[in-house]
């Protein structure tokens, strides 16, 4: 069940990478910096990047959520992430635009429950100005997009009293900077995203003793990242540009400023989420009728949904994970 697992564990990586693609390649292609290809592979460049220098905070916090035998974390790791993997999977293809972070921790939430009750789950809360336990991630999912949004208009507001009387010099100067913040937003996503394909393969090969302590090793590593950049390469922008496609600097920039601020702090954020949150309040800024609120409810209401199917698929592939052995 270790093998299972840990493939599990990427076959997330690549879902949360196809996620993340247009993240940071959209605002390429909408400014008319970058045509697709160029743009894509640049997100792919520094999602790798970002994973393989992001760090563990995440990792370990990830990792920690499942206090249950070592003789089942296997089997419960495993039907986590084939939860998040399925799930996320079917939504997209009904254009559902459902979260891969919040059907992890919900499918690690049924498996726990069923491999050892309430007592299996690490509820955790803050410790120290840190994200702990189930509680705490939960804490960083919904805070991570309320602060992209607050700081995508604060950020839109100070950038248009600086180009409101702006020519066309200041044109090379703007997409250099949509440039930067593309890069800047990858390799946040990299760093948080990767480490949750990380932690759970690294936690798998701890609790079958491959491990006498919790670390990523540089497989484990190099793989997630590989694997979150190939999600990015065959990722599109669809459900981004579903909420709005004219404030990607401004939002991007405050998105990512999040994203690597949780990442260091450990919490295990929606990177999607917190992206289009910033975008949400950049276009509020200028006037609400420039963001597709009915668009922003419909994503609102798919993410809402995710954990606690996640959780009931998370059970139910747990079982089926102990039945067959």
């Amino acid at each position: 069940m270790d093998v299972v697992a840990i493939v599990a564990a990427l076959g997330l990586a690549f879902v949360l990478g196809v996620s993340d693609a247009a993240n940071a390649s959209a605002a390429l292609v909408v400014s008319r910096a970058a045509g697709w290809r160029t743009a894509l592979a640049f997100s792919f460049v520094f999602h790798a990047l970002g994973a393989l220098a992001g760090g563990t905070a995440v990792a370990v916090t990830v990792s920690s959520l499942v206090h249950a035998s070592p003789h089942v974390l296997p089997s419960a790791y495993a039907a986590a992430a084939l939860a998040a993997v399925g799930f996320v999977t079917v939504a997209a293809r009904r254009g559902i635009p459902a979260s891969a972070t919040y059907g992890m921790l919900g499918g690690l939430i049924g498996a726990a429950l069923v491999a050892g009750g309430f007592g299996a789950i690490h509820w955790g809360g803050i410790r120290d100005h840190r994200p702990v336990g189930v509680v705490g991630a939960l804490i960083g999912l919904v805070v991570s997009p309320v602060l992209g949004l607050v700081c995508g208009a604060a950020l839109r507001g100070a950038l248009t009293r600086v180009l409101r009387r702006g020519t066309r010099r200041f044109l090379g100067p703007v997409r250099g900077g949509i440039w930067v913040a593309a890069a800047f937003v990858a390799l946040s996503d990299g760093a948080n995203d990767g480490q949750k394909a990380m932690g759970l393969a690294a936690a798998t090969l701890l609790a079958t003793g491959s491990l006498d302590h919790f670390r990523i090793p540089l497989w484990v590593r190099a793989a997630a990242a590989l694997v979150l950049a190939l999600g990015t390469a065959v990722g599109g922008g669809r459900v981004i540009r579903r909420v709005g496609t004219g404030y990607f600097l401004a939002g991007q920039v405050s998105a990512a400023g999040v994203i690597l601020a949780a990442a260091v702090l450990g919490a295990p954020v929606s990177t999607s989420e917190t992206v289009a949150a910033s975008v949400v309040g950049v276009g509020a800024d200028r006037h609400p009728r420039h963001v597709r609120w009915a668009v922003v409810a419909e994503t609102l209401s798919a993410w809402g949904i995710t954990v606690p199917a996640c959780a009931a698929l998370g059970a139910l592939f747990y079982l089926c994970a102990r039945l067959i052995g």
